[in-house]
């Protein structure tokens, strides 16, 4: 059975957001926020965007780990490097993908990323979250930290750093601008917030009333590094 968005349903009238843990964050302060009871939120490791081909095939096994607990169930990724594996593997079990190209565009929102990408194809995003865990993301991730002579090669066609900030961190501005500096490459700063991203897990809608007449009680989930049940603390992750 599926509801008018297609999503596969089942008994009940809680929302499964299966997400990228580098926004596990954001997407537990949207669900709170907001009062969203009924949306659980699951995130894969977001070190998968240094293998973006994994990706398709790990939603969709928590996908079809969920259809029988979740009225709706919704793909909270860009598509995010798969070359449109990701949207095929939606159109196969009948979820929905949030709207964007890249997990970035649901921070800035699509008018403001294509104008970013128009201004300079070649830029390099951080987040929050890249900010903090930049040494192991980017500088290890890509092997910096032992072989730098491969920093001209990894970064070759990348001009500008643009640091989409979700808080207001000085600190943190200080870390993003010394990235740029570690990469040789001109340093931008935005800020963003949620962006879209809030507008997008709010607009999911209000869950059907169980058979009690009870609304379920909340529940909030991010996987962490493993890909298991955890605390609200996204994983690692990297421009896709």
């Amino acid at each position: 059975m599926t509801d008018p968005s297609g999503a596969p349903t089942a008994p009940g009238g809680r929302t499964l957001v299966v997400a990228c843990g580098a926004l596990a964050r954001e997407l537990l302060q949207v669900v709170q926020a907001n009062g969203l009871d009924h949306v659980d939120v699951e995130c894969l490791p977001a070190s998968y965007h240094n293998t973006p081909d994994v990706i398709p095939d790990a939603v969709a096994e928590r996908v079809r780990a969920a259809a029988g607990r979740y009225g709706r169930i919704f793909v909270g990724y860009g598509d995010c490097g798969t070359g449109g594996r990701l949207d095929a593997m939606c159109a196969e079990l009948g979820v929905e993908r949030l709207p964007g190209d890249h997990c970035y565009e649901f921070l800035t929102g699509s008018s403001a990323f294509a104008q970013l990408h128009a201004e300079e194809l070649g830029t390099f995003f951080l987040t929050d979250y890249l900010v903090k865990h930049f040494d192991r993301l980017v500088v290890k991730a890509f092997w910096l930290d032992t072989h730098p002579e491969l920093l001209p090669q990894v970064f070759a066609n990348y001009q500008r750093l643009v640091y989409l900030a979700q808080t207001d961190d000085p600190g943190l501005v200080e870390r993003a601008r010394a990235a740029a500096v570690r990469l040789g490459l001109d340093f931008e700063l935005r800020h963003t917030g949620r962006g879209e991203l809030e507008t997008s897990i709010v607009g999911l809608g209000r869950p059907a009333v169980s058979p009690a007449g009870q609304e379920p009680a909340a529940t909030a989930l991010a996987s962490v590094g493993s890909g298991t049940s955890s605390s609200p603390s996204p994983s690692p992750s990297g421009n896709a």
